[in-house]
This record gives structure tokens, sequence and C-alpha cells, in this order.
């Protein structure tokens, strides 16, 4: 009983056990004094910080204090609008690409030809092109998540069970129908794949976008603290994303969890067989 009662326990901690020893680790390493505590602040000096930059708590990060969730909030609407904007043009042109071997020569060539070029080469003209202000983080965000999106549409769309599509075809199914009731569902798993690499590559890219292009959001707020030498800004923001990135992944995963509930039960038939 005990065992159980301690294997129980041990599931529920497991994920905060690495957490808790880097933290533990970190905190000994920024007090014994090797680094200037200007340089690597401690957890706790980060926390301070954290928390003033949330709730205005003592006025210690000056212009930043309070400011956390209007940061948060101006990051996650460009996250989000070029996410969104991805998702929908990169599934949509990634079903036909992959259904059809005619768009698939003909625009094929291009998307190749783009899709190697780092989305922050693109800074300069987006900047050019949209100013200083929201569109070129949202164009930035765009490019990086459109091809993870658009590659996986097409290869969902590619390795649908041709079993399936003779079958839908054999009891009248037009193409139109095929594609919405049969190749889409399949493709679905592999699109929420490039969804979840694409959020994460979203968050990339708008906080690089803001070092640069913007006045505000989180990774305005990184940049701007590393000229002030606030380091404990710095690191409080890099947390801040890393936790704003994980949300949005967890998101994306429980959406598919709910829409993909078919292809557990699929996959649990099959074990059993």
């Amino acid at each position: 009983m005990s065992s159980s009662l301690s294997q129980r326990l041990y599931k529920r901690i497991e994920r905060f056990i690495v957490p808790v020893l880097l933290l533990a680790g970190w905190e000994t390493f920024s007090r014994s004094g090797i680094l200037p505590p200007a340089l690597l602040p401690a957890p706790s000096q980060v926390m301070l910080a954290w928390a003033d930059w949330i709730f205005s708590t003592d006025g210690n990060t000056q212009s930043y204090s309070g400011r956390w969730l209007s940061d948060i909030a101006a990051s996650s609407g460009r996250v989000f609008a070029g996410f969104l904007i991805a998702t929908v043009l990169g599934v949509g042109i990634g079903m036909a690409i992959g259904w059809s071997r005619q768009i698939e020569a003909l625009f094929e060539p291009t998307l190749q030809t783009l899709r190697p070029i780092p989305p922050v080469s693109w800074i300069p003209l987006a900047i050019i092109w949209f100013g200083i202000a929201d569109k070129p983080a949202i164009f930035l965000v765009f490019m990086g998540s459109f091809f993870p999106v658009l590659l996986s549409t097409i290869h969902g769309v590619k390795t649908c069970d041709r079993n399936l599509l003779r079958a839908g075809a054999m009891t009248g199914g037009t193409p139109s129908k095929l594609l919405r009731h049969i190749v889409f569902p399949a493709a679905l798993p592999s699109i929420f794949s490039g969804l979840r690499i694409a959020i994460g590559s979203a968050w990339m890219l708008t906080v690089t976008a803001e070092m640069v292009a913007v006045k505000s959001g989180v990774g305005y707020v990184l940049w701007d603290s590393y000229y002030f030498l606030r380091y404990d800004i710095v690191i409080a923001s890099m947390v801040s994303i890393g936790l704003l990135g994980f949300l949005s992944d967890y998101v994306i995963k429980y959406i598919a969890g709910r829409v993909l509930r078919w292809q557990r039960g699929s996959t649990l038939q099959a074990k059993e067989g």
C-alpha cells in the first residue's frame, strides 16, 4: 500500500523535479559570488522583478512596473493574428497541393525556393512595407508559421489511405466530398503536428520582431531592459515567453485531443486486436 502511495506521489511531482533542481542550482551559483549578481541574477531576484512587472509591488522595475498584462496582450495579439493567417492559408494551400498534381507542379518550385529563407531576413522589407507597428510583427509571425503548417498538411493529404479514397469513390463520392469527408479528417493528425511546430515559431518570431520593429510587447521589454542592464527583467521576459509558448502549445494539444478522439479509439482497437 505504501509502495503504491509513493508511486502515485512520485508521478505527481516527477515533472517538477528537474525545474526545482535547476532553480536550486541557479540560486546557489548566483549567490556564490563566482559571477557578479548583476550579470546573473538569482531566481529570487528575478521573481521580485517579475512580481513588480506584473503587480507593481514596489516599483523596482521602474517604467515597466505593472505593465506585464498589457505587454503580454500586445505580443499575444500579434502571435495569434499571424498564426491564424498562416493556419488558414497553410491548410488551404496544403490541401490543394497535396490533392492535385497540377497545383503541386505549379506552386512547388516557388514555395521550395521561399522556404529556406530565414524569416528574420524579411525584417528590413517588413519595416519598409509596413512601418514600425503591429503589421511587420504579424507578417514575420506569418512567415515563420506558414511553412510548418503547409508541409504538414501536404504530408497528411499525400499519406491518406488510398483504399479509403477508392471506397469513397465507389460509393459515388465526388472529389469535393472525398476531400471534406475522407482526406481532411485523415490529414488532421499531421496538420495538428504542424500547428504545434508553428506556434513555437510564432512566439520566436514575434519576440524577434518586437526587438527591432515594434515598441511594445514582451520582446520589446526584453531588448529595452538589456540596454539598461536589467538582466533580472531580461530573464523574467524570457520565462514569460517560455510560459506563453507552453500554454499555447497546450491549447493546441488539448484541441487536437478533443478533435482526434476517433484516432485514440482506433489505435486502442488496433492494439487490442
